[in-house]
């Protein structure tokens, strides 16, 4: 059986990072964060393990860039049906 994605669209994933959508289609772009568009100029998909991998990499580097810790709980990610 073929593995299921779950994708999300640049507004799905600016709503979770509580951010202007501009800002997604940026780290899109600039590779920061990975996705692919499909149709449209700026219609994007993004899966939500390669979101889950952005926000562990930013976490990772807020930590190394203060030396803090940023301890994270488990949140759940919303998906486009």
């Amino acid at each position: 059986m073929a593995p299921q994605h779950q994708f999300l669209t640049a507004n799905d994933v600016a709503e979770t990072l509580k951010v202007d959508v501009r800002v997604v289609w940026g780290l899109l772009k600039s590779g920061e964060l990975r996705g692919f568009q499909v149709g449209g100029r700026k219609m994007w998909r993004i899966e939500a393990s390669a979101l889950e991998d952005y926000i562990a990499r930013q976490y990772e580097r807020t930590a190394r860039d203060t030396g803090v810790s940023a301890a994270r709980e488990p949140q759940s990610i919303p998906t486009a049906d």
